[in-house]
């Protein structure tokens, strides 16, 4: 992914600018490490899974700190938990000094623990997915992310109208998911190869070393079935049920692939305005590439012909339009699915500095207003001034007068 530029980059210069550390988090192989090195190129890098790097910083921290005391790039830092209270007496003796470390690792509770209780105050934190597709097409940012840097408001909808669309065909990129080593080899055998390799060793050697007490057979098939329920609220007694298991240890599961970047667990939108909206989270597969893999899918026929097609896009959407707005020139947002007791449901809900955004999701090419029910007594009860809704047509066209209609290719 050599030349590859991510969305991420100028958030984590400006971070450097204000805090002497930069936490850079994500999955294994979504290109952490890049990332790192193109922000800073002429910086020290170790590795912490280096044998050799890891026992040249460990064995004298004061040595280290004192030949290596600012730019430098910690790879894999939750292989060294010490690390990270070093760092902070090193931070504190001249906190005036930013833009002096970046760390990159996979999550695991002793790394987050050693983070909150160390490094407090002192460290930005990044969180990296997988590529969002206008990196691998080598272009910007997409303009509708610019909705989210002011209130947003009913004149809104006169940007939105004029986004500009793209011939991208985003079904390929929905099926292979976006990894960046396997989508951008033009070799379908080294796709699924990587995909088994990384299943693999994701529960062979990144879980077995978080969790080692955990039993590995059957979070692996723990990690299978999620699969098939991606864009759903897990009933976590009838997965327990498939794997012998308890509820609990279903939770306990649940906050392992969430925390390893594998899952995406969504928090239930609640508001005074609503009294009868469902408490649990939904969740879903963060690559769809990896998702169909394990699903079996293939081929763009056995996608497109998939029974849970619309709920495995509408992860995409989501991942998408997450991964955009964390690139964007936005804070303090956070997001959320909405769905009632009574089933009315909206796929995603944006709430941030730039108001409330309701986003439903469709698979198919034409939406009708009687297929937004849910999403129209939403933005009454809540006096939204634009909902939208994501699908597979060509056209931006308003569906209502609060409501429009967005191809996928504008996000």
């Amino acid at each position: 992914m050599t030349g590859l530029h991510r969305n991420l980059t100028q958030k984590i210069n400006d971070l450097l600018e204000i805090f002497p550390i930069v936490l850079i988090l994500g999955a294994r192989q979504v290109g952490k490490t890049t990332l790192a090195q193109q922000c800073r190129p002429n910086w020290k890098y170790f590795d912490l899974e280096r044998g050799s790097d890891f026992d040249f910083i460990s064995q004298d921290y004061d040595f280290f700190f004192k030949e290596y005391h600012q730019h430098v790039i910690f790879d894999e830092a939750q292989s060294d938990p010490q690390l990270f209270n070093e760092l902070r007496g090193v931070v504190d003796r001249n906190r005036k000094n930013k833009n002096r470390f970046i760390l990159t690792g996979s999550s695991s509770p002793v790394m987050l623990n050693a983070v909150a209780d160390s490094l407090a105050g002192r460290v930005g934190i990044v969180e990296v997915g997988t590529m969002k597709i206008n990196e691998l097409l080598k272009e910007p940012l997409p303009a509708f992310y610019q909705l989210f840097e002011n209130e947003i408001t009913q004149q809104s909808t006169e940007f939105v109208k004029d986004l500009p669309l793209s011939n991208t065909d985003y079904l390929a990129y929905f099926l292979k998911g976006s990894y960046p080593e396997p989508v951008l080899s033009q070799n379908g055998k080294f796709h699924q190869n990587w995909m088994d390799n990384y299943y693999q060793t994701y529960v062979n050697r990144d879980i077995k070393k978080l969790f080692p007490k955990l039993d590995e057979i059957k979070f692996r098939r723990f990690i299978a079935i999620l699969s098939s329920l991606s864009g759903t609220i897990i009933n976590k007694a009838q997965v327990g049920r498939a794997l012998d298991v308890s509820e609990v240890t279903i939770r306990d599961y649940l906050e392992i692939a969430n925390n390893t970047y594998i899952w995406r667990s969504i928090p239930s939108y609640e508001s005074a305005n609503i009294k009868s909206t469902t408490k649990m989270p939904k969740g879903i597969y963060r690559d769809t590439g990896l998702l169909h893999f394990l699903s079996n899918v293939t081929d763009r026929e056995k996608m497109l012909i998939h029974p849970n097609v619309g709920y495995n896009f509408e992860s995409f959407v989501i991942e998408e339009i997450i991964k955009g707005v964390q690139a964007a020139n936005v804070i303090r947002w956070d997001y959320y699915y909405y769905r009632t007791r009574n089933g009315a449901e909206v796929d995603l809900i944006l709430e941030g500095e730039f108001g409330l955004v309701p986003i439903e999701i469709k698979f198919g090419a034409n939406t009708t207003l009687k297929q937004l029910a849910s999403l129209s007594k939403f933005i009454k009860e809540n006096n939204v001034p634009l909902g939208i809704v994501i699908n597979n047509s060509n056209e931006i066209r308003m569906i209502s007068e609060r409501i429009i209609q967005l191809p996928v290719q504008v996000i």
